[in-house]
């Protein structure tokens, strides 16, 4: 398998669905339209979108079905990355090496972008998949969940939180990352399954498999934003410890941070062995994924 020609191929699938399945800038209002656009169609890695499509694809399914679902699924990533950059959350100038919506446009518009995406997504899901509505219920039930006060914005409640906080333990903060990052990337791998008519029993696999693949991308993403810079990263190095953040870099430091990032990789691919199915190319993606802090 040539993973880097693998992966870039989903990569343009996916981009060539969120040009398709997103309103166009040009519907009434413009600006609302043009903010939403900007940021979702801004570049990024679309590790939730590919996910999603090469767990369908690595469980048998053949077409293209699963792109709607990828698609709402990264409309609400890129929501909650608007509403994330806000000046009332991290007040953040720089994502995916552009300006934020709220810089790019105005506060107003950013929020209001954040809102219309998180709704778009499931217009997406129930349009694109009304004639199978069992599908269509599914995958809007886990998308729901994903994105709820329970999990992702949940998450981001008790991030906000425990900043500055010089108590905060770690069961603080694996709670914050469960769900706020987590809940997303484990929805991912379900929805995956879900296109695929995948059995109950995969389905409890791939939750698994998103549990830890969340948690190593979290780890990493903290490791990153202390050592790596703003060019790399496309967004403000260094944020965590400047907004006195819990992550794990502050709680386990950098080099116990670097092995609990590969110890929930290698639980990841464990479980993923256990699936009927070809998963080389979601082993060689959560491989990519653990080098990035090697």
């Amino acid at each position: 398998m040539d993973f880097a020609a693998a992966l870039k191929h989903l990569v343009t699938q996916v981009e060539t669905g969120l040009d398709r399945y997103v309103t166009a800038a040009t519907t009434r209002p413009a600006r609302l339209h043009e903010a939403m656009r900007y940021s979702l169609l801004g570049g990024g890695k679309r590790l939730r979108p590919v996910l999603t499509l090469a767990t369908a694809r690595a469980l048998g399914l053949t077409d293209d079905s699963a792109l709607p679902a990828a698609v709402a699924l990264e409309c609400v990533h890129t929501y909650s990355l608007i509403h994330d950059d806000l000046p009332c959350m991290d007040n953040d100038d720089l994502r995916r090496g552009r300006p934020t919506v709220h810089r790019q446009f105005d506060e107003a518009t950013a929020l209001l972008a954040g809102d219309a995406l998180l709704t778009e997504s499931f217009v997406i899901l129930s349009v694109h998949y009304s004639s199978r509505p069992t599908l269509a219920q599914a995958l809007t039930r886990e998308l729901a969940d994903a994105a709820s006060s329970r999990r992702l914005i949940g998450g981001q409640m008790e991030d906000l939180l425990a900043e500055k906080k010089p108590t905060a333990t770690v069961d603080e903060l694996e709670f914050i990352h469960i769900n706020k990052t987590a809940a997303m990337i484990e929805a991912a791998f379900v929805m995956g399954g879900i296109c695929a008519e995948a059995p109950q029993d995969s389905i409890t696999v791939l939750r698994t498999v998103g549990h830890h693949v969340g948690l190593a991308f979290q780890i990493i993403d903290d490791v990153l934003d202390a050592t790596a810079d703003t060019a790399t990263l496309g967004k403000t190095a260094g944020k965590d410890a400047k907004a006195d953040k819990t992550t794990f870099v502050k709680l386990h430091g950098i080099e116990s941070s670097r092995r609990l990032a590969h110890e929930h990789s290698q639980a990841a691919q464990t479980a993923l062995h256990s699936l009927t199915g070809d998963s080389a190319f979601l082993q060689a993606l959560i491989e990519s994924m653990a080098a990035r802090v090697n």
